[in-house]
Formats: C-alpha cells, structure tokens, sequence
C-alpha cells in the first residue's frame, strides 16, 4: 500500500523531533486563550496591535454582511469585485502611499501572483536567502533566473546584479524576517536598484501596522519611496482580519489584474471582510500608543533575559526569537513553558536552517509586564 511510504516518512519525522500538530484555539485570537480546553499566556500570535478580537472590528465584520452578504460568489473580474473591496484598494494605497493597491486572498498568493506576473524565463529574481517560503516558491513559479544572497548581504547582492546585463531584474525580501525579526536594509537595496534599472518587491507581512509613522510599515519606517517598490503586506496579523494586498504604480496593478494568476483564477474574498479591514484602518491610524507599548515590552523581555544560556537573537521587533539549537531541546523547553501555563511554540527546520532550531517569542500589545516576567521566569527556572 502507499499509504506505508507515508506512515514511515511521519514516523521519521517525529524521531526527529519534526513533526507537525494542530491544536485547537476556542474563542478570539488574543495574549489570553484558550488552546486543548487550557488557559494559556500566548506569545504565538501574530496579532501585533490585539484587533484579531476587537469589538469595533467585529462589529464592522457583522455589518458588511448584513450589506453585502457573506460570500463574494464569484472572482472579482466575473462579478466578485464588489464596492466595498474597490473602497478598501484606494484606502490601503493611501495608508502606504502609493498611487494603487489590488487585494489578494493571502499573502502567499499575492507574492506568487507577483512574480509570476511579472517575470518570465529571460529575467532574473534576487532573494535574500532567509526570505519567507512565500517567495520562495514564487521564484521557482515564475521561471526565472534564480540567485539567492547571503542574508542582507549587499556586497554579493550587488556583484550578482552586475553580473545580469539583460531581461527584467526584480530584487525581493521580507522588509522584517518573520523568524528571526531583524528588518531589511531597504535603503541600501533601494539604492542598488536603482543603480542596476530593478525592481525591488517588499514583503511587509511583519512591519505593516506596527513599524512607520502611525502603523504605516516599513517603507515609512524607513522613510523611502520609489516607482520601483512593489510593496505587499497582509492584512490578517497586525490588521486582525486576512487577505493581502500588493501596493504599487497603476501600471503594474493593472498588469498583475490582467497576468496574476492567482488572482485571476480564484473567488474574491468576503466583501464583509473588506468593511472589518477598512475599520481595522482607523484603529492602526490610531494606535500609537499599543506601538509604544509594544516597544516597551520588547525592552523589558530583553532585559528579563539577560544572562540565560540561550541567546536572544538580535531584534526590536515584536518577533523575539530565542535561539535554542537543537530540534527536540527547542521541543523540550516549549513543551516546559506550556506546563507553566505559557505558549510559545518552537520553531524548527525547514521553516528554520538546520541546528537552529528557536521560541518564536511574538509580543503583542495586549500583553502587560507581568505576562513578561512570567515568561522570563519560566525560561529562567527551564534554564536551570
């Protein structure tokens, strides 16, 4: 039978200490749930800013579907494109200031849907090496060229630029590496891009709504702007909802509506989700305060940790990831940290590179110090 093939191949990674569980999370997404029927502190949520669960979000949700119903029913160039999405694209380009958005179901297809769009078989793709799977795989789709550098290593990024002299150049990263939490050098890839006629694709899964003047992302973190950013940011982490959203000239949205398969080829999101979003809009605009106390945070957790044998990987980022090593310890201490009444789930190859294998420590403003300490201390008490 085949299924043989298969159970050995789980087997396998189990002895490993590679194998994948789902849990089961009852009530909202928040720093306090409720996961296998027990309470839990959770630092494993991406919902940066709380809004996964909040009233005024929810609220927004139910309405847009006493409006619009619950399912678009069709792909938006059928008839699935409804006023509410076309209100939601214009509001998400001027949040990050660019002159068009396009909405995506996710921001794996938004990324897919990309590159496949605009690059074939004569052109060249660029891609940091710790770039989220995302646009791995929307390199491979595409039928490029692949070279991939060194993480956030300039000097080979531009000998390898240099080294192309035809076809269409796109240089991608994530602007904040969703599992070790550092940010891209924008700057500096913005400027060798401009040297060697490229485009530059921003994953901003993780700074959109947290970094930048009021929750704006990394592009005004940073304080950059060109035509050849193509800038895509989720809109299901610190925006609290789901889907995805590419931001960029109108000539390249009106490409990727006529060329990007992915999103061509499948059923628009829920208009209703569209009016959640569109509120989720107003709260990051208003949420400099969660930020600052985000900040806060991510310095207190530092501090908490000093002196334990495992290192905190550099990052001022709500990603915290602590560096562990080896698969089945990383197992251990999480495993360690949920009998404490702490999640933070571990990370490990191949979402990491081998031997470092992590907590992927994820704050979130609703989180109070007291929740820190308690982590710290549990980590310390493991530690021992």
């Amino acid at each position: 039978m085949p299924f043989s093939r298969l159970q050995l191949q789980l087997e396998e990674r189990a002895s490993s200490g590679l194998l994948r569980l789902r849990h089961t999370l009852a009530g909202p997404q928040g720093a306090h749930v409720e996961v296998d029927g027990k309470r839990y502190v959770s630092f494993s949520s991406n919902d940066y800013l709380g809004l996964a669960g909040h009233p005024r979000v929810a609220r927004a949700l139910c309405s847009g579907a006493e409006i619009h119903g619950v399912g678009a029913g069709a792909a938006h160039l059928v008839t699935g494109h409804s006023i509410a999405h076309e209100r939601l694209e214009r509001e998400l380009a001027a949040f990050v200031g660019k002159p068009s958005a396009l909405l995506f179901s996710t921001g794996y297809m938004a990324n897919i849907g990309v590159v496949q769009a605009l690059l074939g078989r004569n052109d060249t793709v660029y891609a940091d090496r710790l770039n989220h799977a995302s646009l791995n795989d929307a390199m491979l789709l595409s039928h490029a060229t692949v070279r991939r550098y060194r993480h956030s290593d300039l000097d080979q990024l531009e000998r390898m630029l240099g080294e192309t002299s035809n076809g269409q150049k796109l240089v991608m990263t994530d602007a904040v590496f969703s599992m070790d939490g550092d940010r891209a050098p924008l700057p500096e890839l913005l400027a060798l891009c401009e040297q060697h006629d490229a485009w530059l694709l921003i994953d901003d899964a993780h700074g959109f709504g947290v970094s930048g003047m009021r929750g704006r992302g990394s592009l005004s973190h940073f304080g950059i702007d060109s035509p050849r950013i193509i800038y895509m940011a989720t809109l299901g982490k610190a925006a609290g909802v789901s889907g995805a959203f590419v931001a960029a000239e109108k000539v390249v949205i009106e490409t990727l509506i006529n060329n990007a398969r992915s999103y061509i080829y499948t059923t628009a999101t829920p208009p209703a989700l569209s009016v959640a979003l569109s509120e989720s809009l107003v709260l990051i605009d208003e949420a400099d305060e969660a930020r600052g106390h985000l900040q806060a945070l991510i310095k207190h957790l530092r501090k908490s940790l000093e002196g334990i044998r495992w290192r905190l990987m550099e990052s001022q980022t709500p990603i915290q990831p602590l560096l562990i090593g080896k698969n089945q310890e990383a197992t251990d201490v999480s495993m360690g940290l949920r009998e404490r009444g702490i999640w933070v789930v571990a990370i490990r190859p191949p979402t990491v590179p081998d031997g470092t294998a992590r907590l992927r420590i994820a704050l979130s403003s609703r989180h109070d110090f007291s929740d820190i300490d308690n982590l710290a201390k549990a980590l310390h008490e493991i530690a021992r």
